[in-house]
């Protein structure tokens, strides 16, 4: 009965035949060629493995104890000739293997333009790649088109033949962007944006998932992806845009949440600076991004006092995790304004004192700005102001300025 246990799989294996070897099968010409790398590699390495293999039952079989006919040689120790190729094949193989890999690489690397939609198929000088911006979330995956201006929740499309470049971050969590019919894997970090170039030659539709374990709803972290001709990603670029819905910052926060098995998602429309918000961390309103951060370490820091507010610094999450030493709740750096921002601020404050005159200057806080031999704000100028500072007051005017 033990002997015809195997027998019961029987009907398993005849279900094999209906599972789709997507690897070995892709739609995408870089993840074509990563079928093609692979398939090279088996084949080197079965060079040796399918002769060892038999060797090691035909040894078996030939020195076997009954067989009484075979060598007998108990002082053999060497053989030049056996020595020669043990040594020689592998290291061979393992030049080749190399010299694959080390091409591989180099062509097939994620952050490479193509330069080809197939094989004899070259890019067009004149081409423009489709730019696709991921986020990778707790436990879903936002796609946002800039170049339509829109945006969708677990479901991504593209035309057949043309380039896609991916710009992938996360929001918490390392998790890693695949889709086999199309190109490898490659890992969505937070704080960082990584590049992935494709392009789908077959259209299709196909599955996309997180290939790096990233929490409890880790296994529904699926998506569908549709390979379309031109007028069909076209139709289907209409019908997002027909959602209604839009996708700001605070509409962001909220889908940023944790959440399972959340259904496809339309936006018609998406916020400009979004994805580069997501990618240093500032989505929330008011707070320093990390590129200003990274700027003011470059010039130097903010000294000594900054150190309380950097210490607490918490981008990871839309809320504290625990009771830290800074307290459960939110905190992190307010923003700074930037040149461009205090260049916009002081032609705004100019405008307003010629449209109002003096009346603004008078409710100004620089109006209660007085000192002995200091003039009022706004009434001499600056090198005279700034002159009266580090000039001692004659005994004359000490009295009139007192009496000011």
């Amino acid at each position: 009965m033990r002997r015809l246990r195997p027998l019961l799989l029987l009907p398993l294996l005849a279900l094999l035949p209906g599972c789709e070897a997507v690897v070995l099968a892709p739609a995408g010409d870089i993840a074509a060629q990563q079928r093609d790398l692979l398939v090279m590699s088996v084949v080197l390495m079965l060079i040796i493995i399918i002769p060892v293999m038999i060797l090691t039952v035909f040894f078996a079989w030939k020195y076997r104890e009954s067989n009484k006919e075979a060598r007998y040689e108990p002082d053999w120790d060497h053989s030049t000739h056996l020595e020669l190729v043990i040594w020689a094949a592998p290291l061979l193989i393992i030049i080749c293997l190399g010299a694959i890999t080390w091409a591989g690489t180099h062509l097939l690397d994620p952050y490479r333009p193509l330069d080809r939609i197939a094989e004899g198929q070259a890019v067009a000088e004149d081409h423009r790649p489709l730019q696709v911006e991921v986020v990778a979330m707790d436990w879903k995956w936002l796609f946002i088109y800039p170049e339509y201006g829109i945006a969708t929740v677990n479901e991504l499309a593209a035309p057949v033949d043309r380039p896609i470049r991916f710009h992938i971050t996360s929001t918490g969590v390392m998790n890693s962007f695949y889709i086999p019919a199309l190109a490898g894997q490659i890992y969505a970090m937070p704080g960082m944006e990584t590049k992935l170039h494709a392009v789908i030659n077959r259209p299709g539709e196909y599955v996309g998932f997180s290939a790096n374990y990233s929490g409890d709803g880790f296994s529904n972290m699926r998506f569908a992806f549709h390979g379309l001709d031109q007028a069909g990603f076209d139709q289907w670029v209409a019908g997002v845009r027909a959602a209604g819905q839009g996708l700001d910052r605070d509409t962001y926060l909220e889908l940023e949440k944790p959440s399972e098995k959340v259904p496809v998602i339309h936006y018609a429309s998406v916020d400009d600076r979004l994805f580069d918000a997501v990618v240093n961390m500032c989505v929330e309103p008011g707070k320093m991004c990390m590129g200003e951060m990274m700027d003011i370490d470059r010039k130097g820091g903010l000294g000594l006092a900054a150190v309380k507010n950097t210490l607490p610094l918490v981008y990871d999450k839309y809320a504290r995790r625990g009771d830290a030493v800074f307290g459960a709740g939110e905190s992190y750096v307010m923003t700074l304004c930037t040149p461009l921002e205090a260049e916009a601020a002081a032609v705004e404050a100019a405008r307003r004192r010629q449209a109002f005159g003096e009346d603004v200057a008078r409710d100004t806080p620089l109006n209660r700005v007085m000192g002995q031999g200091l003039e009022r704000p706004g009434r001499s100028e600056p090198n005279e102001r700034f002159a009266s500072l580090f000039s001692a007051p004659s005994t004359a005017s000490a009295p009139a300025a007192s009496q000011s």
